[in-house]
């Protein structure tokens, strides 16, 4: 009876029992069990002893001890009963206990290789990153093997002595400059024969640098001109055009404005607004700027000869072109991209149209909207224009006997080519991720004697800048 109401006890309240709660009840059932299975094999073993000493003369005393010694037993095989199920609740309690520690011991499992599995993650985007940049640092090197290619075969046509490099980021880069002696004539106006020869000589000296000789010369006919002619005289604007750039070539750039401002103001005076040695004299001055590095000062100027030309020649004409080219050269060193290549593109059409894909100024023109993509890092549109630009004279001059080329024969090729293979190299060390600094504005790059080229005009321009009137 005691180990069914401690086994009941021990049942009931199991469902409210904690589990470490459980297996001190247990253990505490199984020390009552094994003390009364002690007290009922003590008793059994009294009655036994008592029955085999006694003289068991009445039968009805021998039928209640065995019916006593029956409960005994009955009660002993209950009580191993219930040991045994005790034993079998602490073998499943240690079972428990272990499958919780194994449980606890994957879920430590499960959260490392959750956290393997995200460093697994970041470390597979980070590859998958630099497998991207590897494969876009192959398609650059492709690139730049590619334009090493077309530079290596382009090298065939070199000659061997070649003339000084000129900067491409120069105001107004140019060579021949052209006589505007028929732009001035379209005025009306005609360059005396006296000025004409004084100008040859002022070329002659300025050009060996003996501007001790070339500025009295001028000065004097200046002062005999405006004592025969008056101050207000387009022939004392000619000079006066003729002494600014003496000036300029020596770097005298505040003497030389006052003198092309005053020439300005005559010529507007005495030929009107619209004469294109207005426009000559306007593009000077603007050059002139242009060099001190006064790009917002110089681009209304340029831009007002532009609209002088446009109304006199028409808005094809070649030097609409030259003006086009000197206003965008203006408009790149202020960063105005934009309005860059709308420029280079209308001048590269009025070209082609009129003068031909074979002329020089095509290609010049060419060479500088690819500096202007250059600047702005458009690379391939570069590149292709400096291909299509040698390409195109290399045909050219194969089919002329590789001697006779119109860019050969105009002595130009040889500077512009020096000029792309420059810009070109720039390119190579843009697309190998070498920082290139930007080339400025450099006065050294305008030779004397070319910007005296023309001081024998009223009216002329340089074909890629300088007014030389």
């Amino acid at each position: 009876n005691r180990s069914q109401s401690a086994a009941s006890v021990s049942t009931g309240g199991a469902a409210m029992l904690s589990a470490e709660e459980i297996l001190c009840s247990t253990q505490q059932v199984i020390a009552g069990l094994e003390a009364l299975r002690g007290e009922n094999r003590s008793l059994l073993e009294s009655l036994q002893g008592t029955s085999q000493s006694a003289d068991m003369t009445v039968e009805s005393d021998c039928s209640v001890e065995r019916e006593k010694s029956g409960i005994i037993r009955q009660s002993l095989d209950r009580i191993e009963l219930g040991l045994s199920e005790a034993q079998v609740m602490m073998a499943l309690s240690a079972h428990l206990g272990s499958l919780e520690a194994e449980k606890q011991k994957l879920r430590a499992q499960v959260r490392r290789l959750c956290q393997e599995n995200q460093w697994l993650r970041d470390e597979l985007a980070g590859t998958q990153q630099r497998l991207q940049e590897r494969e876009q640092d192959v398609v650059t090197l492709e690139e730049h093997n590619k334009h090493l290619q077309f530079m290596a075969s382009m090298r065939k046509y070199d000659q061997e002595e070649a003339p000084p490099p000129e900067s491409l980021d120069y105001l107004f880069p140019g060579e021949a400059e052209d006589s505007a002696a028929a732009a001035a004539q379209q005025g009306g106006y005609e360059i005396p024969a006296r000025l004409r020869t004084l100008h040859n000589l002022v070329i002659q000296y300025a050009s060996q640098g003996r501007y001790e000789v070339a500025v009295p010369l001028c000065k004097q006919a200046l002062e005999d001109l405006e004592k025969s002619s008056g101050h207000t005289h387009p022939d004392v604007a000619t000079m006066l055009n003729i002494l600014a750039l003496v000036y300029r070539d020596q770097n005298k750039y505040k003497e030389a404005a006052n003198l092309l401002n005053d020439a300005l103001a005559i010529r507007e005076k005495t030929l009107g607004v619209d004469h294109p040695a207005v426009a000559a004299t306007l593009n000077n001055l603007a050059v002139l700027y242009g060099k001190r590095g006064k790009y917002t000062e110089a681009e209304p100027l340029c831009k007002r000869a532009l609209q002088i030309r446009e109304k006199v020649l028409g808005t094809e004409h070649p030097d609409v072109a030259k003006q086009l080219n000197n206003l965008a050269l203006l408009c790149q060193n202020q960063g105005k991209y934009q309005e860059v290549e709308r420029y280079y593109e209308r001048a590269l059409h009025i070209y082609q149209s009129k003068l031909g894909p074979d002329d020089a100024n095509v290609a010049k023109t060419k060479n500088n909207l690819a500096s202007c993509y250059l600047k702005q890092g458009k690379y391939r549109q570069a590149e292709a224009l400096y291909k299509e630009i040698l390409t195109r004279a290399h045909e050219k001059d194969d089919q002329s006997g590789h001697q006779d080329g119109p860019l050969r024969r105009s002595g130009s090729f040889t500077k512009l080519r020096e000029s792309i293979r420059r810009s070109s190299e720039k390119l190579v060390r843009k697309l190998k991720g070498v920082d290139v600094e930007e080339a400025t504005p450099s006065n050294a790059g305008m030779k004397r004697a070319n910007s005296l080229n023309v001081l024998n005009i009223s009216g002329g321009e340089s074909q890629d800048g300088g007014q030389v009137s």
